[in-house]
């Protein structure tokens, strides 16, 4: 059955330099459905600041055939072992809404443990450059909205030029997460997501979107000297 992963990674700048020009995970690793390489940024952060655009922390979401083609991604090859020094979650595939070819969707779909169990969702678009303005304009909002919420434990957007953007956040618990999509959360200005949505759904800002939800598998290293984002999982 395939899974899902998403890495975390600091790396020297002129590595990542290269790596943007040069994608270090080849379409024919073995093992390998797709991947995307992309850089982190900071959700909320102005749109012309440092923080904006980290090229040297390393964002990969990556399908695969299944977990023991990802561990022999991270322990034989050059790039994975590099990634296997950073912090990674492994996911299995819960839902999707809109579509990325790129990706292929399980026809088996994962349930939660229960009421109170972790879930992971992951965007992905490929933006139309025109409407970049307007996204940024609709999207920051959310951001912030995502970024400061009480029932996230990790969220952070990525992106990879031309025009890949992304976001990734764990959340506590299902219903805070959908709560926020709903707008019924008790923090400032709490409709932000769904009015961004209506926007969307007015005049779309992407040639192609999904949002995916994930029951995650497991945890692995850390980020920024810290670990265990995903509440009641243990360390690999």
């Amino acid at each position: 059955m395939s899974i899902f992963s998403y890495h975390l990674v600091k790396i020297p700048f002129s590595t990542a330099i290269k790596a943007i020009c040069i994608n270090p995970i080849p379409k024919n690793t073995k093992g390998l459905i797709h991947a995307e390489y992309m850089s982190s940024m900071t959700l909320g952060s102005a749109i012309v600041s440092t923080s904006r655009f980290l090229i040297q922390e390393v964002v990969v979401f990556a399908q695969w055939e299944d977990e023991n083609a990802l561990d022999d991604y991270l322990q034989e090859e050059r790039f994975g072992r590099t990634l296997a020094n950073g912090w990674h979650v492994r996911l299995s595939f819960m839902r999707e809404w809109g579509r990325f070819k790129d990706f292929r969707i399980p026809e088996h779909k994962s349930e939660l443990d229960g009421a109170n169990s972790p879930v992971i969702a992951v965007t992905i678009a490929r933006m139309k450059p025109l409407q970049i303005p307007r996204f940024l304009h609709w999207g920051r909002p959310v951001e912030k909205l995502v970024r400061d919420h009480p029932g996230t434990t990790l969220s952070l957007a990525s992106f990879k030029f031309p025009n890949t953007v992304s976001t990734f956040s764990i959340w506590r618990t299902e219903q805070e997460m959908t709560d926020m999509v709903h707008g019924h959360n008790k923090v400032p200005k709490p409709k932000r997501h769904a009015v961004a949505m209506k926007e969307r759904d007015r005049k779309s800002f992407h040639f192609e979107f999904t949002t995916l939800r994930f029951k995650p598998i497991s945890e692995s290293g850390s980020w920024k000297g810290q670990k265990n984002f995903v509440p009641n999982l243990k360390e690999n």
